[in-house]
C-alpha cells in the first residue's frame, strides 16, 4: 500500500466518467492555484465489460490562500478535459501504429492489470482516512462499472475521504501511475499493480507506465504524456536502459538465455503437443480397432450362428431323407412280400387251376369211356336179341342161351374219387394261415415255435412274435423247408441250439432281422444262399463263422456294431459265390479287408469311415455298386489307385460326405455317380475327360458350387454321355456353360439356386437347328425376371411344359 503526499490542502473536485483505454494526468498552475487532471482506465475486459475511463479535476491553494475557483479557470479546466480524451485517443491509434507487434504483448500486460485489479482487492489492507486501521473487503465481486456514476456529490451516504479528497461510494481512482483507489461504504481501498512476467528478448518501460513491454522491433519511443517532460514519479528513472557496454552485453545474454529458455519451454510444449496428439491417434486407433474387433466377433458370431443354423437345417434334411429312404425300404420290402405272396397265390392258383383242369379232363375222358362201353353192350345187346328172334322163327334145333340180367339192388360201380394233396386238413395253430406250401403265422404273440408236422410246407414266416428259443427239433416235422422268417423276435444267441438248423437239408433263406443275436448262429445248412442277420448286437465275426457257406450269395448285416477290429479278415474268405454284401449302420473306420473276389454289390453306409487305401479293393474287381453315404470321407483320403482301374464299377454313391470337389481319378466305366449334401464348391476340369463310354448320371445337389466353381472343361467327356444331371440346392449365379453342348441330356435340374440373368444360349444354341433331349428343366426358386427372358431362350426344348419356371424369389 502506498501513501500519497498529503501536503495539500483546500482541495476541491470535480470527477468525471469516459469510456477510453488509457489515463492521462495535467497539471497546470496558474497563480497560486494547482489544477490537477486525473484519468484512470477500469474494468474488466476478461469478462467481456468495456474499459472506462475515470478523471477528476482538483484545485488546491497553498496554506493560507483561497480556495475558491475563478470562473477562468473552470473553463481552463473543461477545455483540459477535453483536450485530455483527445490526447488518449490519439496517443492510443499513434501506440497501436508505432508498435506493431509490441501491441499483443502490452494489451495482454494491461488486460492483465485492470482484470486483475478488483481481484487483489479481496486481500489488500485499506485505510478509511480516519483511523488508518487495514480492512479486508469482499463487495468487488458485484461491480457493474456499466451503472456507476462517480461523480463526487457532498453530502451522500457512504462517502470517503482520502487525504484531502472526498470520493463517493464506489468510486475508483489513481493518485499516482500504478496505484488504484476505491471507495466502497466509507472504506478506501488501494492497490499497486504487479506486473507480469514477459519472455521476450529486449524489454522497455514506457514513460507513465509501470510495467515493462516487449521491445523486439524497434526502440521504445516515449510518448508525450501532455503534461511535462519529466515521469511523474522519481522512481521510473530507474527503468531507463543500460548505459555501460558491459551492462548491454549482460542484458543481451540474459536476453538470449531468455530466448533460448522460451524456444526450449516451446519446444518442449511442442513435443508435449506431439506426444499428445500422438497419444490421442494411438487412442483413437485402439478405439478404431477395439471396434473393428466388435465387428468381426459380431460377424464371426452371426456366421457361426448361420453355419450351425445350415447344419441344423442339413441335418433335419439329412433326417427326413433318412426317413423317406427308410420308409421307401419298408414300403419297397413291403411291397416285395406282397409281390412275393401274390406272385405264391397265382401259382398256386395257376397250379390249382392246372390240377382241377386235368381232373376235369380226366373225368371227361373216363365219362367217355364209359360212355362208350354202355353204347357197345347196347349194341352188342341188340344183336344178340336180333339173332334169337331169327333163331325162334327160323324154328332151328339150336337155340340161344338166357339172357344174362343185373340184379335190381346192386348199383354201378362209382368212378374213382379225385383228392386234392396240396390242401390236407392239417390243424393249424391260431393265428396261422395257409396258402399253398406257405405258413405264415406273423404277430400272432407266440412265444415258441408251434409244433408243425407237414412234411409237403416249403416256406414258414413267424415275424412279429416273441419268440426266444429255437430248441433242438423244432423243424422236424417240416424238413422239407426252403424259407424261414424269424425276424422281429427276441431270440437270443444262447436261446438257438446248435444243431436246429442242420437237419433242413433244402433250407436257402433264412431271415433273423430284428433279434437279439451277439454271433451269427453255428451250424448252418451248406444249402444256404441267403443270410440276413440285420438290427441285431452282433459284436464280432471270426474265421469260422460263415465256414460251411461257400454257396451264400447274399448276406446282410445291418444295424449291428462291427468294425475292423472285430471282424477277422478271413470271415469272408469262404464265400466264394458271395456277390451281395450289407454292412450298413456299424462303425467300420476303415473298407474291410478280406471281401471276396465274387462280390459285386457293397454297401457301407452309415459308418464311420475316413480313408480309402489302394489296397481296399484290390480282390474284388468284379465290383459294380459300392454305397458309402453317411461316412467321413474327403477327397484326400481317397487314394488315387483305389478303384481307377476296376472296369466293372459303374456306380458309386458319396453322398452326406466331407467333399470339397469332385473326386479325380474315378472310375473309367462309371455311369452313375452321387455326391448329394457334401461340401463341393468346385468341379476340376477334364473331371470326367477319362471315362468311357462317359458318365450318364451326376448328382450334385445340396452342395455350394458357385459359378466360379464351375470352369468351361468340368464336363468334358460327358457331352454326348450325361443324361440327368442336378444341380439344384446350390449357389450358383448364373447358368453353368456348356448345357446347351450335352446333346444325351433329358433332365437337367437348377432349381433353388440364385440365379439372375439368364442368358439367351445357356441352354439352346443359336447356331443349331436340332432340338434339345430336354423333358424335364427345373428352374423355380431363383432370382430370374421371367418377363426378361428372350422368347427364343427355349426354342430348342420340344414342349414349353417341360420348362418350370415358377416361382421365383424377390
Amino acid at each position: 500500500m502506498m501513501e500519497l503526499d498529503a501536503s495539500q490542502t483546500n482541495q476541491e473536485y470535480i470527477c468525471v466518467e469516459g469510456e477510453e483505454e488509457t489515463s492521462l494526468v495535467m497539471i497546470i498552475t496558474e497563480k497560486h492555484i494547482r489544477v490537477t487532471l486525473l484519468c484512470v482506465a477500469y474494468g474488466n475486459e476478461s469478462y467481456g465489460k468495456k474499459l472506462h475511463t475515470f478523471c477528476c479535476v482538483s484545485s488546491s491553494t497553498p496554506p493560507g490562500k483561497t480556495s475558491k475557483m475563478k470562473p477562468g479557470v473552470i473553463f481552463a479546466v473543461s477545455v483540459l478535459l477535453h483536450l485530455g480524451f483527445s490526447l488518449a485517443q490519439v496517443g492510443v491509434g499513434r501506440m497501436k501504429r508505432r508498435r506493431g507487434g509490441q501491441r499483443l504483448g502490452r494489451n495482454r500486460s494491461m488486460r492483465q492489470q485492470n482484470s486483475d485489479t478488483f481481484d487483489r482487492l479481496r486481500s489488500v489492507p485499506v485505510n478509511n482516512g480516519d483511523d488508518g486501521m487495514p480492512v479486508f473487503i469482499e463487495y468487488h465481486k458485484s461491480v457493474d462499472e456499466r451503472e456507476s456514476n462517480y461523480n463526487v456529490i457532498l453530502g451522500k451516504k457512504g462517502q470517503c475521504a482520502y487525504q484531502g479528497m472526498t470520493m463517493f461510494h464506489k468510486a475508483v481512482w489513481s493518485p499516482k501511475p500504478c496505484l488504484t483507489c476505491q471507495c466502497f461504504n466509507g472504506v478506501v481501498a488501494c492497490d499497486e499493480f504487479i506486473c507480469p512476467q514477459l519472455h521476450c528478448l529486449r524489454t522497455v518501460t514506457p514513460a507513465g507506465e509501470c510495467c515493462p513491454v516487449c521491445n523486439d522491433l524497434v526502440p521504445d519511443i516515449p510518448e508525450i504524456s501532455g503534461d511535462f517532460s519529466e515521469p511523474n514519479d522519481p522512481s521510473d528513472q530507474n527503468l531507463a536502459g543500460p548505459h555501460t557496454q558491459e551492462e548491454i552485453d549482460e542484458l543481451l545474454r540474459k536476453e538470449e538465455q531468455a530466448h533460448r529458455e522460451e524456444e526450449e519451454r516451446l519446444r518442449k510444449t511442442d513435443v508435449e503437443r506431439r506426444r499428445k496428439r500422438k497419444q490421442k491417434r494411438l487412442q483413437a486407433e485402439k478405439q478404431r480397432q477395439l471396434f473393428e474387433q466388435r465387428r468381426r466377433e459380431e460377424e464371426e458370431l452371426r456366421e457361426k450362428m448361420e453355419k450351425e443354423e445350415e447344419e441344423k437345417r442339413q441335418e433335419e434334411r439329412r433326417l427326413a431323407e433318412e426317413a423317406a429312404a427308410e420308409r421307401a425300404k419298408q414300403l419297397w420290402a413291403e411291397e416285395r412280400r406282397l409281390e412275393e405272396d401274390r406272385r405264391r397265390s397265382l401259382e398256386m392258383e395257376q397250379r390249382e387251376l392246372e390240377e382241377e383242369m386235368e381232373d376235369i379232363l380226366e373225368e371227361m375222358e373216363e365219362e367217355w369211356e364209359r360212355e362208350e362201353e354202355r353204347e357197345g353192350e347196347e349194341e352188342m345187346m341188340e344183336r344178340e336179341g336180333e339173332e334169337e328172334e331169327e333163331i325162334w322163327l327160323r324154328g332151328d334145333v339150336f337155340q340161344m342161351p338166357p339172357r344174362r340180367t343185373t340184379s335190381e339192388g346192386t348199383p354201378p360201380l362209382p368212378a374213382p374219387e379225385v383228392v386234392d394233396s396240396l390242401r390236407p386238413n392239417y390243424s393249424l395253430p391260431p393265428g396261422c394261415i395257409i396258402s399253398d406250401v406257405t405258413i405264415t403265422c406273423e404277430n400272432a404273440q407266440f412265444t415258441n415255435i408251434p409244433p408243425l408236422s407237414i412234411p409237403e410246407l416249403k416256406a414258414l414266416s413267424l415275424e412279429g412274435n416273441d419268440i426266444t428259443t429255437i430248441p433242438a427239433g423244432a423243424f422236424n416235422g417240416i424238413p422239407n423247408l426252403e424259407w424261414i422268417n424269424l425276424g422281429k423276435n427276441k431270440i437270443t444267441s444262447s436261446g438257438i441250439h446248435p444243431q436246429v438248423f442242420k437237419s433242413l437239408k433244402f433250407l436257402t433263406r433264412l431271415y433273423l432281422d430284428g433279434n437279439l443275436l451277439e454271433q451269427v448262429p453255428t451250424e448252418l445248412p451248406s444249402s444256404l444262399q441267403e443270410l440276413k442277420i440285420n438290427e441285431n448286437n452282433l459284436r464280432g465275426i471270426d474265421e469260422n463263422s460263415l465256414q460251411v457257406l461257400q454257396n451264400l450269395i447274399t448276406l446282410e448285416l445291418e444295424g449291428n456294431m462291427l468294425s475292423e477290429g472285430n471282424v477277422d479278415p478271413l470271415a469272408f474268405l469262404p464265400l466264394t459265390q458271395l456277390s451281395y454284401l450289407r454292412l450298413g449302420r456299424n462303425y467300420f473306420r476303415t473298407i474291410p479287408q478280406g471281401l471276396p473276389q465274387s462280390l459285386q454289390e457293397l454297401y457301407l453306409e452309415n459308418n464311420v469311415i475316413e480313408e480309402i487305401s489302394d489296397t481296399a479293393f484290390n480282390n474284388t474287381r468284379d465290383l459294380n455298386i459300392i454305397v458309402l453315404r453317411h461316412n467321413r470321407l474327403d477327397e484326400a483320403r481317397i487314394a488315387p489307385l483305389a478303384w481307377f482301374n476296376h472296369k466293372h464299377l459303374e456306380s458309386i454313391d458319396l453322398s452326406h460326405n466331407k467333399l470339397y470337389h469332385v473326386p479325380s481319378f474315378l472310375p473309367r466305366s462309371l455311369v452313375h455317380l452321387i455326391l448329394v449334401g457334401n461340401q463341393i464348391e468346385r468341379i476340376p476340369g477334364y473331371v470326367f475327360a477319362h471315362m468311357e463310354p462317359g458318365i450318364e448320371y451326376l448328382y450334385l445337389s445340396f452342395n455350394k458350387l458357385d459359378s466360379e466353381g464351375i470352369d468351361p472343361v468340368s464336363f468334358f467327356g460327358s457331352f454326348h454321355s450325361i443324361i440327368e444331371l442336378f444341380l439344384d440346392h446350390n449357389q450358383l449365379t448364373t447358368v453353368p456353360l456348356a448345357m446347351s453342348e450335352m446333346k444325351s441330356l433329358h433332365f437337367l435340374r437348377l432349381n433353388d439356386n440364385k440365379i439372375r440373368n439368364f442368358a439367351d444360349e445357356a441352354i439352346c444354341d443359336p447356331l443349331s437347328e436340332e432340338d434339345s433331349n430336354l423333358m424335364t428343366l427345373r428352374l423355380e426358386n431363383n432370382f430370374i425376371d421371367t418377363r426378361k427372358i428372350s422368347p427364343t431362350a427355349f426354342s430348342c426344348i420340344r414342349s414349353y411344359s417341360s420348362v418350370v419356371l415358377k416361382p421365383q424369389k424377390t
